[in-house]
């Protein structure tokens, strides 16, 4: 008999696994559920790179940061396909898709716009509403599934209460 390592499965874990039964006069199959913490957290890890969430506004560039919210406007789509709207994550992953949208049509309404100082100053106030909003949702998910934000995206984080105070 081979020794092997015991491990402990977790409920979610091995109802994960199960994806039919089958008996000699027939079988059931279903899709396993899909594990919203896992979700949030892969969203999370793909957050923490998007320089135009957190980076000082001198060090941006307009282009950039307009394909950088594209992709996370792709990134939420994709997300909340696997997931039902009405959990923590699937409102927080649609007001964040709202906010990416809103910015996109803040920014892109008139190309004559591209390279003007007005539109500039029009990209940075709507990524600064943009930073504020995903900074919500980043610290509802965060809460809700118990998950740990890394210190680049923890600065449009809320602010802590105390912090409120000075």
């Amino acid at each position: 008999m081979i020794k092997g390592r015991k491990t402990a499965l977790k409920g979610k874990q091995l109802a994960g696994r199960l994806t039919g039964i089958s008996t000699p006069i027939g079988g059931l199959s279903w899709e396993p559920p899909v594990d919203e913490r896992e979700i949030a957290k892969r969203l999370l890890v793909f957050l923490e790179d998007r320089r135009a969430l957190f980076m000082p506004y001198d060090m941006e560039v307009g282009g950039y940061v307009i394909d950088s919210i594209l992709e996370i406007r792709d990134r939420l789509t994709s997300d909340l396909e696997q997931i039902t709207r009405s959990s923590v994550l699937g409102e927080s992953i649609s007001a964040m898709r709202a906010t990416c949208r809103k910015f996109l049509t803040e920014v892109q309404d008139d190309p004559r716009h591209a390279h003007h100082w007005r539109w500039e100053g029009l990209i940075w106030t709507a990524l600064g509403e943009l930073r504020a909003i995903c900074g919500l949702h980043v610290a509802r998910i965060a809460c809700a599934y118990d998950l740990e934000v890394e210190p680049q995206l923890r600065a449009i984080l809320p602010p802590e209460p105390e912090d409120m105070e000075k």
